[in-house]
């Protein structure tokens, strides 16, 4: 009896699954269709295609929708500018993950015990031996 309430559970929504037509996506963003085809042009929001290249918007997408028509009606910023704005959100998003992942692999090498000895060099007096923990050469 649990499974059959369990499959009638609606399953998680995902954000980035193209599931609006446009004109669906033009109501949910508050926008006439023409606004989306020319935000699609201009390389703004640009929506999934159908095999009959139909438009196809996601969740997301009509976030970003929201986001375009706020910045450039109440911020009153050009599309060029928008543009940039959302190149630049972009690679911030990046660049976060990048630091997240980098995060991780510092927190590894922490937890990793070493017991090896670590070479320098000098100009003057050749090699010299010393023993490191990892957590001095991480500092």
């Amino acid at each position: 009896m649990a499974r059959v309430a369990q499959s009638r559970l609606p399953q998680p929504f995902d954000p980035d699954a193209p599931q609006f037509l446009i004109s669906t996506a033009a109501r949910l963003a508050g926008m006439h269709p023409q606004t989306l085809r020319t935000y699609d042009r201009l390389g703004l929001v640009i929506p999934q295609r159908t095999s009959g290249r139909g438009r196809r918007y996601t969740l997301r997408d009509v976030e970003r929708l929201k986001l375009v028509q706020y910045l450039s009606q109440e911020e009153g910023i050009n599309l060029i500018g928008v543009r940039r704005i959302l190149e630049l959100r972009l690679e911030v998003e990046r660049l976060q993950q990048q630091t997240s992942r980098l995060s991780e692999e510092v927190r590894v090498l922490r937890r990793t015990p070493t017991s090896g000895r670590v070479f320098t060099a000098s100009r003057s007096d050749g090699v010299w031996l010393r023993a490191a923990r990892t957590r001095e050469l991480l500092s």
